[in-house]
């Protein structure tokens, strides 16, 4: 029977993959973003993960002592955060660092404590290395000496800015690159630009006035759960509400009106920052609840250390070991070396 002969057919050519903005392949977008709930319950684990380890760290210390210690809670924990977020702005106006540096260093501040709480690390010393970190990340470094004769307290040392630098880059995952929304609002100002029915006297008055905004966002969590161009628009929005919704319709982005006006009431509520005499108290009751391994003096940092010379001298012998080794096998090989008449003993 005669089989009808068939056209070659060639396979389908697969569906183009959406094409992905350079944002979205960055690390910022893939891991630290989140939801509001996700950061509470994320900060209420740490915090009390961090209260159970330091109550048998201070009853090992002195039994019975915790019966009187007021440990911090996860919201106490950030508002400290918080506070020191504001600390960097003024830091970086002392030393005359620019609102990059601000940005990147307030950001790390952010992502540390999502990983680590206060009572084992004071946002004060990791604050002083932050800030001198995101000098070097945002190609604006400047002098170790510079930067420590700069510094409000007058008794910090070279080696206390340096000292948390690896626990720092260690638990930003070596991830320094960030994206900000002050950048996305020049380029939102530079777009309107282009919009014919936009008065452009008053966009100068706006774009300062929403980078104002920026700044005040930097103290809240709206860089963990919005995109750098929801921020920037939020912030134009609180500016000037009749420009940023004529500018999202002049781009087809209506839709996105909701989304900025939620981070827009974020950044009204959160950005006045944290009140000074409750964090005043915040401190001082965290002296009574700080880590004892991270307190000079303490059985605990004593014992800590002691444990971290062993292990650095079980290192060394090691390294010393693997060093005769070497040269044991090198001489098997090509035998001892020749002593040449004339050599000296």
């Amino acid at each position: 029977m005669a089989v009808a002969d068939t056209p070659n057919e060639l396979p389908a050519a697969p569906l183009p993959l959406p094409k992905q903005s350079l944002y979205e392949s960055s690390t910022q977008y893939k891991n630290w973003r989140f939801s509001p709930e996700q950061l509470a319950q994320s900060r209420r684990e740490l915090n009390h993960a961090a209260v159970e380890s330091l109550k048998k760290l201070l009853e090992q210390e002195e039994p019975g002592s915790t019966s009187s210690v007021h440990f911090l809670t996860a919201e106490e924990e950030h508002a400290l955060v918080v506070y020191y977020a504001r600390v960097i702005g003024s830091m970086c106006v002392r030393i005359g660092l620019s609102e990059e540096v601000e940005a990147t260093a307030t950001s790390y501040l952010k992502r540390f404590y999502l990983k680590n709480t206060v009572m084992d690390w004071h946002p004060m010393n990791v604050t002083i290395t932050i800030l001198f970190l995101a000098t070097k990340t945002s190609n604006m470094p400047i002098s170790l000496d510079y930067y420590v004769s700069k510094l409000p307290s007058g008794k910090t040392e070279a080696a206390d800015v340096l000292a948390l630098e690896f626990l720092v880059a260690q638990s930003l995952a070596f991830e320094f690159s960030v994206w900000h929304a002050h950048r996305a609002l020049w380029g939102v100002v530079l777009d309107v630009q282009s919009i014919p029915e936009i008065d452009q006297e008053s966009t100068k008055h706006t774009h300062s006035a929403a980078l104002q905004h920026i700044r005040n966002s930097r103290l809240t969590d709206a860089e963990l759960i919005y995109t750098p161009s929801q921020i920037a628009m939020a912030c134009l929005y609180l500016a000037d509400p009749h420009l940023a919704e004529t500018y999202l319709s002049s781009k087809g982005s209506g839709n996105m009106l909701s989304v900025v006006q939620e981070a827009a009431r974020m950044i009204e509520r959160d950005g006045k920052g944290t009140d000074v005499g409750l964090v005043r108290e915040i401190d001082l009751r965290l002296k009574t609840c700080k880590n004892p391994e991270r307190v000079k003096g303490s059985k605990a940092y004593e014992a800590r250390q002691a444990k971290v010379d062993a292990a650095a001298d079980k290192k060394r012998a090691l390294k010393a070991t693997a060093s005769v080794e070497s040269r044991m096998s090198q001489d098997e090989m090509f035998g001892p070396s020749i002593s040449l008449p004339g050599d000296t003993a």
